[in-house]
């Protein structure tokens, strides 16, 4: 009796444990996944997202910094005023730094409209952007006397090359693959909450639940015994 009753437990067992999938459906809190599905609508409607809003930020120290770095070198080769105006106004592409500062400054304005206004999705743009930095700047370091002004000769070609190139890692492995997965997370919990909703219907109210009334079928038997039982006896 006792190997009957283990045998049928196994078998039990053994059937419960080749249905994981039955499990794992009703697992399925919907709770959760309407929150998650919630979070990435609300930061759908905040904006950008955080990826994107630091790499915005990056572009912008870009600007920055080569601003800086410019601003250095004019006061290196005698005052703002002086050498501002030998660069810009006597602009000399062979020996003046202003084209490096207009080429942070075409990097920043392509790169935030594209990215942070138009919020594209594709890398065309930072493709373009950093095609025509290092286009630049080869041909500048190639032709022009940079090398021959000093330090700065050498730092502003390659800090410009080096963040061009930064910006483009950034977006490339970081932004675009980011927000893909969260928006493959964002399909997946929609179509999970679906089927969740399908599965696990809404609660039942009261009116729903339906309790029969007590059987009668006992009280004509004993009202024919009553009744047999007031009979004269013959």
């Amino acid at each position: 009796m006792n190997r009957v009753t283990g045998d049928a437990e196994n078998a039990h067992s053994s059937s419960v444990e080749s249905c994981p999938s039955l499990r794992d459906v009703h697992s399925i809190n919907p709770t959760q996944l309407m929150a998650r599905i919630e979070s990435y609508e609300g930061r759908e409607k905040k904006g950008i997202s955080d990826v994107r809003r630091t790499f915005c930020l990056f572009v912008t120290f870009d600007l920055l910094f080569i601003t800086l770095l410019w601003i250095i070198e004019l006061n290196v080769k005698g005052g703002i005023e002086t050498t501002l105006e030998k660069e810009v106004l006597q602009y000399d592409y062979s020996s003046s730094y202003f084209d490096i500062f207009l080429l942070a400054v075409f990097r920043f304005k392509v790169l935030i409209l594209a990215y942070a206004m138009c919020r594209l999705r594709h890398w065309w743009a930072i493709a373009f952007t950093t095609a025509v930095t290092s286009a630049f700047l080869l041909a500048k370091v190639i032709i022009s006397q940079l090398f021959s002004q000093g330090a700065f000769g050498y730092v502003l070609p390659i800090i410009s090359f080096i963040l061009a190139w930064i910006e483009t890692w950034f977006l490339d492995f970081k932004v675009l693959p980011q927000e893909a997965e969260e928006e493959n997370r964002f399909l997946i919990a929609q179509d999970a909450s679906e089927r969740a909703a399908l599965l696990h219907p809404g609660v039942l109210s009261d009116g729903q639940f339906y309790s029969p009334p007590e059987s009668v079928a006992g009280s004509d038997e004993e009202s024919e015994e009553k009744q047999d039982s007031e009979k004269p006896v013959v």
